[in-house]
């Protein structure tokens, strides 16, 4: 019932390749002062915590995945040589440029994702998956911008909803995905929800009761320029900033404690670059100005959201920027709350329910604004691989695709319930 319309799509999407050639090819240049995949090997680093972890990140390397107390690291030589001097522990290193050299075919289609993940969905199929929605059930899907990328690609948003036309007082969820280019998995994730939720609307009652009295929002692609930028060669190229410059990390340059606790990077070239200022990506702009337009007499409307990244099957809650419980905008009984929702989401999907910090710290990312500014009960899910070894996590085959993004079916409901309570 909810299987992609991936295929009969693809002839316009195709089409769409034409008028987006000029931005493409504006942007397939390495930005300046980026690190480049050549420049960074994987390792894994036994026996960390979340203390660890955060000296790992502010030394200028990236946790990219964890797996109990081993953190999957992501670093240049010279970054690994600090790591060492601090005192950790480097095993299994991997050149990035060798793992992608062993998932990238020797055959490759520039402009689409390499043979074998031909079921995940680029920019231009993403776009026409969203038009097949809307055409297919206009009564309850209406697709829209929120704004413009660095390099000047649409945004797209669907909104689903009984009464889509009108702005209805109910109670309002957001799922989002791909703020971080590499993660294409959560793409699909938010192309699931979009389709379960509307192919599903005419048979299934529980289905139907949500669409009725929820207003949901869905943001497959936030990050477009830097999504586009890491398949438009027909290779991978571990890429997960946007496109602006060097690049930022988006999930770093939202206003809430932005820069604030040593969970971003201040160099252009790290990884977790939060960018020169607060909201000065395009991308987290237009996100924030989203969300603010919610605000209805002094009301934000979305009471719910969930933001996909990938990997390590995690369920996450804010604060990320301390790892007090309680703190400044986080009573005990808010926090027993997120505790209590993100426990029984991870139930349905078998992910392990944490407060973010308990990762690492992180400052200037979507949850701890989303709660911080508007009180939204906002969470974080790091989607499958549980440990993917590195680099090759970003990367899960295209087969796995209906099987994890169904998985999360049951949290997905689950949180539109809760948008209610």
């Amino acid at each position: 019932m909810f299987s992609s319309r991936r295929k009969a799509v693809t002839v316009a999407a195709a089409a769409c390749l034409v008028l987006l050639a000029p931005i493409q090819a504006s942007g397939s240049a390495e930005p300046t002062g980026a690190t480049a995949a050549q420049d960074l090997a994987t390792y894994t680093v036994p026996n960390t915590d979340s203390k660890a972890r955060t000296e790992i990140n502010r030394i200028g390397a990236q946790v990219i995945a964890v797996s109990g107390a081993v953190a999957t690291v992501e670093a240049t030589p010279a970054q690994a040589e600090q790591l060492r001097a601090a005192g950790f522990v480097l095993n299994d290193e991997t050149k990035v440029a060798d793992s992608l050299k062993r998932i990238n075919p020797a055959q490759r289609v520039p402009g689409d994702f390499p043979p074998g993940y031909e079921g995940y969905h680029n920019l231009d199929e993403m776009n026409a998956e969203l038009d097949a929605v809307v055409k297919d059930h206009p009564d309850i899907a209406a697709k829209s911008s929120i704004g413009k990328s660095f390099q000047g690609r649409d945004i797209p948003v669907l909104k689903i909803s009984d009464n889509v036309g009108q702005d209805e007082d109910e109670p309002e969820v957001l799922f989002d995905c791909n703020q971080h280019a590499r993660e294409h998995l959560t793409t699909e994730m938010c192309l699931r929800i979009a389709n379960r939720l509307t192919d599903g609307y005419p048979g299934d009652q529980a289905i139907k009761d949500s669409v009725d009295n929820r207003e949901i929002w869905i943001i497959p692609v936030v990050n477009a320029d830097g999504s586009s930028y890491d398949v438009e060669s027909g290779e991978f190229r571990g890429w997960r900033k946007n496109r602006q410059d060097a690049g930022t990390d988006l999930n770093r340059n939202w206003g809430y404690k932005w820069g604030c606790c040593g969970g971003s990077d201040n160099d252009p070239n790290g990884e977790t670059y939060r960018g020169p200022a607060a909201w000065s990506a395009p991308e987290t702009a237009a996100m924030r100005d989203f969300i603010d337009s919610r605000v209805v007499e002094g009301v934000q409307q979305i009471k719910a959201a969930i933001d996909f990244h990938t990997y390590s099957e995690l369920v996450l809650w804010p604060f990320g920027h301390t790892r007090d419980d309680v703190t400044e905008g986080m009573t005990q009984k808010e926090y027993d709350r997120f505790a209590r929702v993100g426990g029984e989401m991870a139930k349905t999907n078998g992910y392990t329910p944490q407060q973010s910090s308990d990762l690492y710290i992180t400052d200037g990312d979507s949850l701890d604004w989303m709660w911080g500014q508007h009180k939204i009960l906002a969470y974080t899910f790091e989607m499958y691989p549980a440990n993917g070894g590195g680099i090759d996590g970003f990367y899960p085959p295209d087969d796995v695709i209906e099987k994890e993004t169904a998985r999360n079916d049951a949290a997905v409901d689950i949180l539109l319930r809760e948008a209610g309570a």
